[in-house]
């Protein structure tokens, strides 16, 4: 997997410019799809973005926050904590902008997630779902694209006790991943670039964790070796893949940056009333 570098006692495997990349003061430009520029910072001790002119300074993931949903827990328990991913959260390109947003209940961030394996696991976000919308039996989705890297999108969803459904999509730059109502989903680096992704999603409610801590991760574990299944869970379906593709409906189309629907929040509808668009997510989803 290349060249390696380690960090805080943990064995890293970066992409090949990292070693060069990361140093104190360096300053990496991230073009967006559609000519905005977002100009990242990192050394190896964190990362800070400049959007829209301001430098954001990070949500910062750290190992020890993760305890309850690594595969290896033997390594686990040999390493020192650390920062592991970076989370740019209400970004806007100007004031204006986040004006609309604010006044469309939405939010618009950037993860940023160096590659590292947790031991035989590739590194991951901590995983979680969304709650129901207020008087709805249905829960709240989230569109993500990539803006540079490799993704792995592992997706699944509950009825009662049960994970009666598993999905993977894999993105690569340009690309959108649509996370359903009523689906959990985990995002994995599994390549040895940096992972830099966007996301949209409604602001109006907080994510639950808990279900992913309780059963120790989620539904699989990406390994060097593939994917295993948690055996946590009882009954596990196969994984199905999914292709990302455009969502004209939405405004959604792989290659064109999405934060431009900035400017069209009508599309984005969908994130706070997903109600309205059951249609359009089974499509997507396959089911």
């Amino acid at each position: 997997m290349g060249h390696k570098v380690e960090l805080g006692g943990v064995e890293m495997q970066p992409d090949i410019g990292m070693l060069h990349d990361m140093n104190v003061g360096n300053v990496a430009e991230v073009q967006l799809l559609t000519g905005h520029s977002c100009y990242l910072k990192g050394d190896i001790m964190g990362y800070t973005i400049e959007f829209g002119g301001v430098e954001r300074q990070p949500n910062i993931r750290m190992l020890h926050d993760m305890k309850e949903v690594v595969y290896d827990h033997e390594w686990f328990g040999s390493v020192d904590d650390m920062e592991l991913y970076y989370m740019f959260r209400h970004l806007s390109l100007s004031e204006e902008d986040l004006k609309i947003i604010n006044k469309s209940h939405l939010r618009y961030d950037i993860t940023v997630i160096p590659p590292a394996m947790f031991g035989s696991e590739f590194i991951k976000t901590a995983g979680h779902y969304h709650p129901n919308v207020p008087g709805q039996e249905i829960s709240y989705p989230e569109v993500y694209q990539v803006l540079e890297g490799e993704a792995t999108y592992i997706l699944q969803k509950h009825v009662g006790d049960d994970v009666v459904d598993t999905v993977v999509i894999k993105a690569k730059k340009g690309d959108i991943a649509l996370i359903p109502p009523d689906y959990g989903h985990v995002t994995v680096n599994a390549s040895d670039e940096i992972l830099k992704m966007a996301n949209w999603v409604c602001c109006d409610f907080s994510s639950s964790y808990a279900p992913f801590r309780d059963m120790e991760g989620g539904a699989y574990y990406l390994l060097e070796s593939g994917f295993m299944k948690n055996h946590h869970y009882e009954n596990l379906p196969e994984i199905r893949y999914i292709t990302p593709t455009d969502i004209p409906e939405f405004g959604l189309f792989c290659g064109r940056d999405m934060y431009d629907l900035v400017n069209d929040t009508e599309k984005l509808e969908f994130l706070k009333s997903p109600q309205n668009f059951a249609g359009v997510f089974e499509s997507i989803i396959n089911v």
